[in-house]
């Protein structure tokens, strides 16, 4: 076996192996509403304060954190279909950005009051303004953000969206909103992909629909505004006239040439079968799983408690307000 596979091999299996137990974890009842992420995220941050982290294995472990996370976004690519958003979501991109606005300026704006860490609190805005933790995972190497950061941002992301998602279907009959517009107001709001799926499933197939369509909508910003806090980085870069410029994320290129080819390729020239699709849905969410263990090993419980309970609380607070104000422009 070539050296390299060696050094790469046991960390690589080693967050495998902790992302599975995720999964495993993930369909223990109530466990089950917050999702293999979170769950793999803890139990990578429970292995590191019992046991520290594994420096033998880094090498592998640091190639899942920066290379299958990279991989992982770039597969995300497929679940955004640009010509639905581009046909019928229009007027929902115009909403989706008041909502990334609001969520980052809002965020920004306690933290400063409140003196909160603002790193994390900038990597949450994204993740509540876009799509949690995929978004955080996306922005992290544009914002140099520490990898400790990443994985506390995106596990409190995930459950906090989780807790959201299961409100919205208690308060759903006592709302005065027909399905679609509950729907649009579930994917303007909630955080992730399946916080928005779990949220608008009562709903029916109509309000179901127009959940996902909306929050398609914020995740096709992803890539604006990562190239917009490209621009951003630069600039700071150069004015503190120190420093290398922010690389281009290389990896946004193949989220679009994906989204492309699900949009345009796929049911034309040729229709990749359901069961493949749903192979590399299952498999793209093991690989951010993967790299989110990564991530979680970086995290001392020490970190939790002295620098997230306040973007927490904050994240909670500018939850509320966004639920509030994106009802508001729905209603």
């Amino acid at each position: 076996m070539n050296q390299q596979i060696r050094n790469y091999l046991p960390g690589i299996v080693f967050t495998a192996i902790l992302a599975a137990a995720g999964f495993l974890v993930a369909e223990l009842p109530l466990v089950n509403q917050v999702g293999p992420l979170a769950a793999a995220i803890v139990l990578a941050v429970i292995y590191r304060h019992f046991f520290g982290y594994p420096e033998r294995l880094h090498t592998g472990i640091r190639f899942s954190t920066k290379k299958l996370l990279r991989l992982a976004i770039i597969l995300f690519g497929l679940k955004l279909n640009i010509d639905v958003i581009l046909h019928e979501g229009l007027p929902l991109l115009f909403r989706g950005t008041l909502v990334i606005l609001f969520a980052v300026g809002l965020m920004m704006l306690l933290a400063k009051i409140f003196k909160a860490d603002k790193s994390l609190t900038l990597l949450l805005g994204i993740g509540t303004g876009i799509c949690g933790a995929s978004a955080i995972a996306a922005v992290s190497p544009i914002l140099k953000a520490k990898e400790k950061d990443t994985a506390l941002s995106a596990g409190i992301i995930s459950v906090i969206g989780t807790l959201f998602a299961i409100a919205y279907t208690i308060i759903r009959p006592l709302l005065p909103a027909d399905a679609e517009t509950y729907g649009m107001w579930a994917g303007l709001s909630l955080h992730e992909i399946a916080h928005v799926a779990l949220a608008g499933e009562p709903a029916g197939e109509d309000g179901l629909a127009m959940a996902l369509l909306a929050k398609l909508s914020r995740v096709f910003l992803l890539v604006p505004v990562s190239l917009i806090l490209v621009w951003i980085m630069n600039r700071k870069k150069r004015n503190e006239e120190s420093g290398r410029a922010i690389a281009f994320p290389w990896f946004l290129l193949g989220f679009i040439a994906l989204s492309l080819f699900g949009s345009y390729i796929d049911g034309t020239l040729f229709t990749i079968p359901a069961t493949v699709m749903n192979g590399i849905s299952t498999g793209t969410s093991f690989i951010l799983t993967m790299a989110m263990v990564g991530l979680g090993l970086n995290v001392s419980l020490s970190d939790v408690k002295n620098k997230a309970w306040k973007p927490t609380l904050l994240l909670l607070v500018t939850s509320v307000l966004l639920s509030l104000f994106t009802y508001w422009i729905v209603a």
